[in-house]
């Protein structure tokens, strides 16, 4: 009873790494699958334990049901454990229902959708099959549930951020986010993940998740991440995220990372430490990341470092052009805020990636409007528009409770099917119709089709990618 088989279940493109975006990709035109570090590091946990463990993201590679179901005949797993999201979470448990018509083992599913749940509405879902839900930083439990589980080992009602079957009935665990040291943590394992998998959007090449940090003390309220991570940032050891980059570029050949934290540049002196550790390396120059930042704090003089250091994009949430809606989502900053950040950012000449929302339940039609013109006003190099998706145990799913426009818990939605009605003022087409119609008029105006040809017209593999990505725009909002 050793064996632990970790995965991505079959199915649509996921960030099933995420806590806080959980973004669909397959109806993204920009946006790029992240590398399973979830997985990877539960790897690394599990491997130092002693246990054999295989790891296969299926979603990633478009790989069919037969090709797990074979899997398992072969490696002949004692625990299955996979990631789930708020989009994928009935599919995945039909997964693991289907798993066990014909093969019995431990199932134990991780996702944020699960984080201080109420119990009742796990009645909603087939959970029959299921021992153990994980709600929070998986890596950090996954070695005591082995134990559990597979060596009879240990107890489980102290274990935080868990939802365990005992005598056919789920009991919660603890649940206090912001407990885990990052630092005690193995890097990745690797050698078990197809690295090829996870691009960078715009070259195609091998991109690595490298996570520097986890918690953000902001009030967002559409936000899961200070309900899951903790609003006190916890950050890894500099020589820590080094080490991993310096792994990944020698003995990988991995040269473009992104540097995973809720918000990279909340800690100013954090951040020049890292990009300093970078200059004065003997790989500076040779690699290349990208980072999220807040419109708040930010300094020219950390971007130009993070210019210096090998950034080549950096990815902004400034939301919207609505500073009432800026001020009811708790976002710290106005839209004269966000006018700043990207004149910054610009200045600093890193290209600029925009996440907006609309959707919001108190938004009107002239609301939207205010955030096209401030796309237009920023004009980033891209762009995301997401309909505001109230996540259980934020405060924006009380707000549309309140407001009256949730249509139910949340289950299989998401930015691109949110569990609303649509606005006060708005039904949900009439929303939709208005993103479709600020992302087409962004991407589909001549000048910034112009501009980014010529920019990638001496780069083959960028121009091929940038047409790929323009029809997959087309092709979701026309």
């Amino acid at each position: 009873m050793n064996r632990v088989m970790l995965l991505y279940p079959p199915g649509k493109l996921l960030q099933r790494s995420e806590d806080r975006a959980q973004c669909n990709v397959s109806e993204s035109a920009a946006n790029s699958v992240h590398a399973c570090n979830d997985l990877g590091y539960c790897a690394a946990v599990l491997l130092e334990k002693g246990y054999e463990v295989f790891l296969r993201d299926y979603q990633t590679e478009g790989a069919p049901f037969d090709d797990v179901l074979s899997d398992i005949n072969s490696f002949k797993p004692d625990m299955i454990a996979l990631s789930t999201t708020n989009t994928s979470v009935r599919d995945d448990i039909d997964f693991i229902n289907k798993i066990n018509k014909s093969y019995k083992c431990v199932s134990v599913m991780k996702g944020a959708v699960f984080y201080d749940i109420d119990l009742k509405l796990l009645e909603q879902l087939d959970l029959s099959n299921v021992s153990c839900l994980i709600g929070c930083e998986m890596e950090f439990v996954i070695g005591t549930l082995a134990d559990f589980y597979l060596k009879n080992e240990g107890k489980l009602d102290a274990v935080n951020g868990i939802i365990y079957k005992q005598d056919g009935k789920f009991n919660k665990g603890p649940f206090v986010c912001g407990l885990n040291d990052l630092n005690k943590l193995p890097f990745p394992a690797r050698q078990l993940m197809n690295n090829s998998l996870y691009v960078r959007p715009d070259t195609g090449e091998p991109m690595a998740t490298i996570q520097t940090g986890l918690g953000c003390p902001s009030n967002c309220i559409y936000c899961l991440t200070p309900v899951i991570s903790g609003k006190k940032v916890r950050k890894r050891d500099v020589e820590s995220v080094y080490g991993e980059i310096e792994e990944c570029f020698n003995k990988y050949g991995i040269r473009n990372f992104f540097f995973k934290a809720d918000t990279f540049t909340i800690d100013s002196d954090y951040a020049n430490a890292v990009c300093d550790r970078i200059i004065n390396s003997p790989i500076h120059g040779k690699i290349e990341f990208t980072v999220n930042s807040r419109v708040k704090p930010l300094e020219l003089s950390l971007l130009k470092k993070l210019k210096q250091a090998g950034c080549f994009t950096i990815a902004v949430g400034f939301e919207s052009g609505s500073d009432e809606t800026l001020k009811r989502i708790k976002k710290g900053a106005t839209v004269e805020d966000n006018l700043k950040a990207a004149k910054m950012i610009k200045e600093a000449k890193i290209p600029l990636f925009g996440f907006f929302m609309l959707g919001f339940p108190w938004e009107d039609r002239e609301m939207i409007k205010q955030t096209k013109r401030l796309i237009h006003k920023i004009n980033p190099d891209f762009i995301e528009v997401h309909v505001a998706m109230p996540y259980y145990g934020t405060g924006l799913y009380e707000e549309c409770e309140k407001l009256g426009v949730l249509c139910d818990s949340g289950f299989g939605h998401d930015y691109y099917s949110p569990n609303t009605v649509g606005t006060v003022a708005l039904s949900s087409k009439q929303v939709e119709k208005l993103k479709r119609k600020i992302l087409l008029g962004f991407y589909l105006r001549p000048n910034y089709i112009a501009k980014k040809m010529l920019g990638a017209i001496k780069q083959p593999n960028i121009m091929r990618n940038y047409i790929r990505y323009g029809f997959n725009l087309l092709k979701k909002n026309l």
